[in-house]
């Protein structure tokens, strides 16, 4: 599965942005997917994930009421709609699909190569 995503840029503080993740090679409906970040200087943090068919989703504390996590099988893509935008949620963010229900990026099995989100106070 090669994964692709978009729909970073700059953004001010208290502003939205959403986030595209799109699959190719492979259906991703087989797939729980989540997101990930990483902030400069910081370690890859988790962000939340969608199981396969859509039906659960989790979420950090940090992103939680914020960050709402879907997905559209038909159209193999997974989407991060980010709310209320904060300075901290600055990071480079990353979509990425595992076979289990995890949190924990070694357990993802294909990543996307990242789309820089910039929120500017």
């Amino acid at each position: 599965v090669q994964l692709q995503a978009s729909g970073g840029g700059l953004v001010q503080a208290g502003g939205s942005l959403r986030l595209s993740c799109a699959a190719s090679g492979r259906t991703l409906s087989n797939y729980a997917m989540g997101w990930f970040r990483q902030a400069p200087g910081k370690e890859r943090e988790f962000v939340g994930r969608i199981s396969s068919s859509g039906s659960n989703t989790y979420y950090e504390d940090s992103v939680k009421g914020r960050f709402t996590i879907s997905r559209d099988n038909a159209k193999n893509a997974v989407y991060l709609q980010m709310n209320s935008l904060k300075p901290e949620d600055t990071a480079v963010y990353y979509c990425a699909a595992a076979i289990i229900w995890t949190r924990r990026a070694a357990e993802y099995n294909y990543w996307g190569q990242g789309t820089l989100v910039t929120v500017s106070s």
